[in-house]
């Protein structure tokens, strides 16, 4: 296997498995500011409790993140030293600003979070909460810069060894590509936590343990899941789907399954596409709706992947469409979920429809997958490049790092990241197993003597 390949599998796996830990923190943030503020509003010391313990599963997960996060970037110079000479001097800004503002907002305020109650008070516990969640969604912002500096490249100028420079600062942090794309994963971010919350709240209700907290987890969880769920279709999926079919049209025409040009293209819902006959296979589709959607006109004409040369075709056309429909089909499911408790539990089913609860709990996983396999679309659908239209993928890698050295390295973290996953799934199994109660009664002395 050449190195360059192996690059790609490793960074592929490195940065999913990172992923998955930020996604999670970045939803919970929020939440954890709703819990302190209905605690502070309610002067409920429950709420406060409920708060402490979705502090604490954040605690432990961005400690994770930071793990997996150190590894996945020092792969930029190790096996990506062709694209970091090439790109490192726009990229390099707002992987700093990450590190140096956010990073530290997040390291401070989870600190100040988890220990500080007492001193502080709760008007000071929940500034605490809000700066964490402004410092959790500001790396989330840097790091979409970055990425969507790659999807379309803004405020720049090629120096004459051939690389880039930045001339536009601002041009950089404002790209339209990441506005667009911020809305849709903070969206997606939330989503997931919602659902996680949701699906503890649903556990504990079902073992009848913890019920009452079990209630005021889905609650929240389940208000949260529904705005989110929405969010992602509209506005922010809209909008995300209108830039790529503006910037990177062949890869709309991937996603799609789309090979032909047409006139009023219809929106597949379910398709095999066939790369040899270059034809989508038993196709069910909604006629006209994709050039509605994409450029409001029925009749509008879509582009299809045979006006494209091949070389600026997506490397894995097939992947990037089952990945695109995974994640669309999975977002129309969690809208049906969210909605349906939301409807039974404001009529006041939900905490005894042990079938819809088991539906909540099993759900769990599935904002994990779905957000994994929508940044897989992404990053599939930006290929050949690295940089979109300006640097191709084959060129990025270190031209000096063997492929044994790349396939050892892969097997290390495969090795590590194995043994962080079961330590992780103990810790949270383990703070779970405890509840919300083991952890509020060492902390009510202290809340109590803060006050409200």
């Amino acid at each position: 296997m050449e190195a360059n390949f192996l690059d790609r599998i490793q960074f592929t796996f490195t940065i999913t498995y990172h992923y998955l830990f930020p996604m999670l923190t970045m939803g919970l943030a929020p939440l954890i500011v709703i819990f302190k503020t209905l605690a502070i509003y309610k002067k409920d010391e429950k709420w406060n409790e409920v708060a402490r313990f979705w502090g604490k599963i954040f605690g432990i997960t961005f400690l994770f993140g930071v793990v997996t996060g150190i590894p996945m970037e020092f792969q930029f110079g190790t096996n990506w030293a062709a694209f970091s000479k090439f790109a490192g001097g726009v990229i390099g800004q707002t992987l700093a600003m990450e590190g140096t503002f956010a990073f530290f907002l997040e390291s401070a305020f989870i600190g100040l979070f988890l220990f500080g109650e007492k001193r502080l008070g709760q008007a000071g516990h929940w500034l605490a909460a809000f700066l964490l969640f402004c410092g959790t969604w500001l790396s989330g912002w840097f790091i979409i810069a970055t990425n969507a500096w790659m999807q379309h490249p803004v405020g720049y100028e090629i120096a004459p060894d051939g690389s880039v420079q930045l001339t536009d600062f601002w041009a950089l942090l404002l790209n339209k590509w990441a506005v667009y794309e911020y809305m849709h994963n903070m969206g997606g971010a939330l989503v997931v936590g919602a659902f996680a919350v949701s699906a503890l709240g649903a556990f504990y209700i079902l073992s009848k343990k913890k019920a009452e907290y079990g209630k005021m987890f889905l609650k929240v969880g389940v208000t949260a899941g529904v705005v989110a769920s929405i969010w992602m279709l509209f506005p922010s999926g809209d909008l995300q789907g209108r830039m790529i079919a503006e910037h990177q049209p062949v890869t709309l025409a991937a996603m799609e399954g789309l090979f032909d040009t047409q006139h009023g293209a219809p929106l597949v819902l379910i398709g095999q596409p066939d790369m040899e006959k270059q034809r989508l296979d038993n196709a069910i589709h909604i006629p006209n709706m994709l050039s509605f959607i994409t450029y409001q006109s029925w009749d509008a004409k879509v582009r299809g992947l045979n006006e494209f040369p091949k070389d600026q075709h997506p490397d894995n056309i097939p992947l990037l469409y089952y990945s695109f429909h995974i994640m669309v089909g999975l977002g129309t499911l969690f809208i049906g979920v969210m909605v349906l408790s939301a409807f039974w539990m404001w009529r006041g089913w939900l905490f005894d429809a042990n079938w819809l609860l088991w539906i909540l709990m099993l759900s769990f996983p599935l904002p994990f997958i779905a957000n994994t396999v929508g940044w897989m679309v992404a990053e599939l659908g930006r290929q050949p490049w690295l940089v979109y239209g300006l640097f191709r993928t084959e060129h990025g890698h270190s031209p000096l790092v063997s492929s044994g050295n790349v396939l050892f390295t892969l097997l290390g973290f495969l090795g590590m990241y194995t043994i962080l996953s079961l330590l992780y799934i103990f810790l949270i199994l383990r703070r779970i197993e405890h509840g919300v109660d083991e952890l509020g009664t060492t902390a009510k002395a202290e809340a109590g003597s803060a006050g409200y």
